[in-house]
């Protein structure tokens, strides 16, 4: 004979990580937070845009170098 079987748990219970339960958002928090991802996604690109900047600084001073010589 077999012994008896224990309960599987159930899937959301197998992860061991907890997850936070859904809760509707009103049309107005969906908009509100997607102006909050766009604004974080803005703040990156232009950071970004200022690391591409100083490195195109810095080409440009080599190629005057570069040229002069």
């Amino acid at each position: 004979m077999n012994p008896p079987s224990q309960p599987k748990p159930a899937p959301s219970q197998q992860s061991g990580s907890s997850r936070k339960p859904w809760i509707k958002k009103t049309p107005v928090e969906v908009v509100l937070e997607q102006i909050g991802k766009q604004e974080q996604k803005v703040a990156e690109m232009r950071a970004e845009l200022q690391k591409e900047e100083r490195e195109l600084g810095k080409l440009q001073q080599a190629r005057k170098v570069l040229e002069a010589s």
